[in-house]
């Protein structure tokens, strides 16, 4: 599969399930949207395995498959590449960080790469998912990062990790994110900037000042079970939600109870039932 080709033609109009998706509801599009972003990182991971037989050779750690797209294979790769993008970068900065929290090392190390920049005036806007709002380490590195004149918002769920510096694009290729995509093309650029900006719309400010868990809660947690129900309507398996949402598979699990006894279900069987049944009535 051509990369640069299957991105053109999703931003020219095709496939006709995103230009659906695109003249509805905005979440409905990001959702679209979503899946084909995954899907174009499947096709990303076939093309980076290696035959059985070269299993013994090392994979190079930048592999060119088209114009404006590199492989980057192994994660001292990827922060290399970052690390020059960041080192160049005149306008601005936007990162897509899914999964929840993040550990703190991880939270130090990423202030540290952006410190100076940021601190110069460069401009940076970070999506988080709601559920790193009950992070006493996120909560720190927001507040680090918002006082250098940082933004950041919050979602439900989102697309994949993403991070854009000024015209170069990174994405992951497989999923434990041990390959990247370093992306140059113009087109594929200027598509992955609208994919985050009307993720960014949608989304709401991280609090600004520290928030009891408790008021966090009244302000994400519907928000989080909605996309719950959502997914376990869709068919996700409780490791695949817990895993968009951003949560563990242990968190998931009180969050179904809650909704069960909202809706007065017993069991799971009962609780598929009358989520299909509202959503079938919301339709109507």
């Amino acid at each position: 599969m051509d990369v640069v080709k299957y991105v053109k033609t999703a931003q020219s109009g095709a496939p006709a399930e995103l230009c659906t998706a695109a003249a509805g509801e905005p979440q409905a599009f990001l959702r679209e949207l979503a899946t084909h972003l995954g899907l174009l990182a499947q096709e990303a991971a076939q093309q980076a395995a290696r035959p059985a037989a070269a299993a013994a050779v090392e994979a190079p750690a930048e592999e060119v498959v088209g114009p404006g797209v590199r492989y980057l294979h192994g994660l001292g790769s990827i922060s290399t590449a970052i690390n020059e993008a960041l080192g160049a970068v005149r306008r601005d900065i936007l990162t897509a960080q899914p999964d929840g929290a993040r550990p703190s090392a991880v939270l130090k190390d990423a202030l540290e790469s952006v410190r100076r920049q940021i601190s110069a005036g460069i401009a940076m806007r970070t999506l988080y998912q709601h559920t790193t709002r009950f992070d006493e380490a996120t909560k720190e590195y927001v507040r680090a990062v918002t006082e250098y004149g940082a933004q950041v918002r919050t979602l439900e769920e989102f697309f994949d990790r993403l991070i854009i510096v000024d015209d170069v694009a990174f994405i992951s290729a497989n999923e434990d994110r041990t390959t990247a995509i370093s992306i140059t093309e113009p087109t594929i650029v200027r598509f992955l900037r609208d994919t985050f900006d009307k993720a960014w719309d949608r989304a709401k400010p991280f609090p600004f000042v520290p928030l009891h868990a408790a008021k966090a809660a009244d302000e994400v947690v519907p928000a989080i079970r909605e996309s719950i129900s959502r997914l376990l309507v869709e068919g996700y398996s409780d490791k695949a939600i817990a895993r968009r949402i951003g949560i563990s598979e242990r968190s998931l699990q009180a969050h179904i109870a809650a909704i069960k006894q909202e809706l007065g279900a017993h069991n799971r069987l009962q609780l598929g039932y009358l989520l299909g049944r509202n959503e079938a009535t919301y339709v109507v």
